[in-house]
């Protein structure tokens, strides 16, 4: 051993640059003269949180000592979110999260973004050497590896491990989890699992069972993986990633539902993740439960005050989502969402006055907010001013297309937005979520009360046929039809009930409604799902007629 390793060895601090963040000057003193005791020469002082990411954005950082509560703005939640978003922390550096404050939300909040160790205030010296000293050995014995990891140079990494493993036992935990998110990394699923299933067989711990899961979703094995999972949160309700994974693994499987409840349980445990609660957000969504969509954006708008994570589309989805919730309730609650809706999209301009495309947006769902609530007069005079400012686009974004089409269809002008979604629909028709979009909005240009309604009348029409029948299930199709008259499931629904009462009493009238209906979908373009079956059933009735 050299002099200069042995030095390091007796004094670990002494090599290491430190950054100190607290907003109290004598905290920031006292652990200043703490670190000097324990031999750290490179200390660096900061009251808040900007300085802070400012300072590791342009200065190597080793150990960060980080106050949770930094006065008002950023708190040390979002320092650690933003230097991991950044990758301003390199996973040879240290972030301990330092803190008087033990409540489960910070704590469960913080822990999202994985610091390395807590250190609960009064903080004294044998305690901070102890703690800080232990981190920093891991940290020097490990560091080839981190450095290989910190270059991207993963299969370098991977080997390294692999020779650290019997050099170190001490790090086993350490080595084999990070060998198995390596070998998952490079998508070497077979390796990562045989390291999951190596520890598990030695010992049951929670991290290498949800990468073992990991792994059996990446193979599409969804049914053990979601097995696994909830066993897995069964055992510990606190294990966040684990909810997270089942919520995707559900997805999966197609029961978005289920995924869902899954994430309101973990919003529950753990309520200040803004990117849970932006996936909440959007699975409620699309699942049509627009008062937990509201919600969960509400909660996302007011997580995302202070965070990297902070986006104008929040402010919107929020304001969309009121708008949908107040269209045509013209009682005090109505009244109450629109007003919100209204604020959202007034504080978003004001936030994001650097996009120009913003007040555009806003514009757009003010519309639908006056029409909503039956201020039509107003609702026009934006619409006139939106319409012509859409006019000197060169191209109309699919997201605001999309949105403007709705308020088009909200307003009356249906072929007005039929031309605008036709025309995205040739634009974007290698985008299958946009298209998607489409469809629904085609399928289903009502308000958000109404498609519920209609959704209802599908289900009990479906119902009855499956029953046999057949006089309800026309009935029930009728009425859905008569809210959302170009639905293309709903017309082929009903056409198929005629086309079954026709075999049993052949009525030519049966047959002529079907060709009315099928008539009706002549224009359905050829991505939307139910063109096969429109064609299917086209031949179908050919054949019938002949």
């Amino acid at each position: 051993m050299n002099p200069s390793d042995r030095k390091d060895a007796v004094n670990p601090f002494g090599k290491l640059t430190f950054l100190v963040v607290d907003d109290f000057e004598n905290f920031r003193l006292s652990m200043r003269q703490m670190l000097r005791s324990c031999g750290a020469d490179k200390i660096e002082l900061v009251a808040h949180a900007t300085p802070a990411i400012q300072y590791c954005t342009y200065n190597h950082v080793d150990v960060v000592l980080c106050d949770y509560n930094l006065g008002e703005g950023k708190n040390g939640q979002h320092v650690l979110e933003e230097l991991r978003h950044k990758k301003l922390l390199k996973r040879s550096s240290l972030f301990l999260m330092v803190t008087a404050e033990t409540s489960k939300e910070m704590v469960m909040g913080a822990r999202e973004y994985q610091p390395d160790g807590y250190l609960t205030k009064p903080i004294n010296r044998a305690m901070l050497e102890q703690r800080l000293g232990s981190l920093i050995k891991q940290r020097n014995a490990l560091l080839p590896i981190t450095r290989e990891i910190d270059r991207e140079n993963y299969p370098e990494a991977i080997s390294l491990c692999l020779q650290t493993l019997p050099k170190q036992p001490r790090y086993k935990t350490w080595l084999m989890k990070t060998l198995g998110e390596l070998y998952f990394m490079v998508g070497d699923l077979a390796h990562a699992q045989k390291v999951y299933d190596d520890v598990l067989n030695q010992r049951e711990l929670s991290w290498a069972r949800l990468g073992r899961c990991k792994v059996l979703l990446a193979n599409r094995n969804f049914d053990q993986a979601v097995d696994g999972l909830k066993a897995l949160i069964e055992k510990h309700p606190d294990y966040m990633e684990a909810y997270d994974l089942l919520a995707e693994g559900l997805q999966k499987q197609g029961r978005s539902a289920q995924a869902q409840q899954v994430l309101e349980k973990a919003a529950e445990h753990s309520p200040n993740a803004l990117l849970r609660q932006k996936h909440l957000a959007e699975l409620a969504g699309a699942n049509q439960d627009i008062d937990t969509a509201s919600q969960a954006w509400r909660q996302t708008v007011s997580l995302g005050t202070y965070s990297i994570h902070d986006n104008a589309e929040h402010y919107l989805s929020l304001a969309q989502s009121l708008s949908d919730l107040s269209e045509g309730d013209l009682d005090e609650e109505g009244a109450a969402r629109s007003s919100e809706a209204l604020s959202v999209l007034t504080k978003m301009e004001k936030h994001f006055d650097n996009d120009e495309t913003i007040g555009l947006k806003s514009r757009i769902v003010q519309c639908r907010l006056h029409a909503g609530q039956g201020r039509h007069r107003e609702a026009e005079k934006i619409l006139t001013a939106v319409s012509s400012e859409l006019e000197s686009l060169e191209e109309l974004p699919a997201d605001m297309g999309l949105d403007f089409a709705k308020t088009l269809f909200r307003m009356g002008r249906e072929d007005q937005a039929k031309r605008i979604l036709g025309d995205l629909a040739s634009r974007f028709d290698n985008d299958p979520d946009t298209l998607q979009k489409i469809e629904n909005l085609l399928d289903e240009p009502v308000g958000f009360r109404q498609k519920l309604e209609a959704r209802s009348m599908n289900r009990d029409g479906i119902k009855a046929f499956e029953a046999g029948d057949l006089d309800a299930a026309v009935e029930a199709f009728n009425k859905a039809l008569a809210i959302v008259p170009d639905h293309a499931a709903l017309n082929l629904n009903l056409v198929q009930v005629l086309m079954k009462q026709y075999d049993q009493n052949p009525e030519p009238a049966l047959l002529a409604a079907c060709q009315q209906r099928l008539d009706r979908l002549s224009k359905l373009p050829e991505q939307h799902r139910q063109h096969r079956r429109y064609l299917a059933l086209t031949r179908k009735l050919k054949g019938l007629t002949a």
